[in-house]
């Protein structure tokens, strides 16, 4: 991993892998974002949890500096993404991906190493050894010549998966991993994660699905324009947090999911 702030100028809250402050967001006169303050400290698996509409993945596309921010700054290991874009990685939604695509799997996770290859510069064997760790990493080594096109829903969230494990990155940002795969699928992602996090990472999940918040992540972001709870999920995971960022759509959960979710306290805001 690299010496934090190394040749950076002076980093802020160089102790946090994400740091954000005053963050506002908008889509027109429509704010998506409204003034969030976050802090995830190193090393955890952060689940990002809200209702549509939430800006749940405008929160990760700001933090890629995909948007235009209102307002606010980010800083990943105490500095901007454009100085720390090499720590990084990121998995888009699946549904936003041209599957079409002429390519193949061992393709789309060599084109993980452009970032430090140069766009000039054309992959030969050492990159296309490394795509096929990456691959056997999650179980797709078997598939690496397969056209992605032909690839199940999981099978393909597993390679763009691979794709970004091939980056090596510090802080790897997922936005809804888990929608649309199986269940071994779905399993065989989240131990990936949690390998990752042994390993020291940070990861970050845009998730949606509340039975499984509570075995899949050891910290826990509440999200409904505004960050409503952020912090270890035993103290966050709470009954009133779940009423503050869905509203109605609480009494959707059973009662024995809202037992799990603890005493009725705030627990540290994000």
């Amino acid at each position: 991993m690299n010496r934090i702030g190394e040749g950076l100028g002076q980093p802020h809250e160089p102790d946090l892998a994400l740091h954000v402050e005053d963050l506002t967001v908008s889509y027109g006169d429509r704010p998506a974002l409204w003034d969030i303050d976050l802090n995830i400290p190193p090393g955890v698996l952060a689940g990002v949890i809200g209702p549509n509409g939430a800006g749940k993945s405008t929160l990760l596309k700001a933090i890629l500096g995909l948007v235009p921010l209102s307002a606010g700054h980010v800083r990943l290991f105490g500095h901007p993404y454009a100085a720390q874009r090499r720590r990084v990685g990121y998995v888009p939604q699946r549904s936003s991906v041209d599957w079409d695509f002429p390519t193949t799997a061992v393709d789309v996770v060599t084109m993980g190493l452009y970032g430090r290859m140069g766009w000039l510069r054309w992959p030969g064997r050492r990159e296309r050894d490394q795509a096929l760790r990456a691959l056997e990493e999650v179980g797709m080594d078997a598939l690496a010549d397969r056209q992605i096109s032909e690839l199940s829903g999981g099978q393909q969230q597993r390679v763009f998966i691979a794709r970004a494990l091939i980056q090596q990155p510090d802080i790897l940002l997922l936005d809804e991993p888990m929608a649309g795969v199986d269940a071994t699928t779905e399993r065989s992602i989240i131990d990936i994660l949690g390998r990752l996090r042994r390993e020291g990472r940070t990861i970050i999940v845009v998730h949606h699905d509340l039975q499984t918040v509570q075995r899949y992540f050891d910290w826990l972001v509440f999200l409904n324009v505004r960050v409503i709870a952020a912090g270890p999920i035993d103290s966050v995971y709470t009954a009133r947090n779940l009423r503050r960022t869905y509203g109605g759509q609480v009494a959707l959960l059973d009662e024995g999911r809202q037992r799990n979710a603890g005493p009725e306290n705030d627990g540290p805001a994000g």
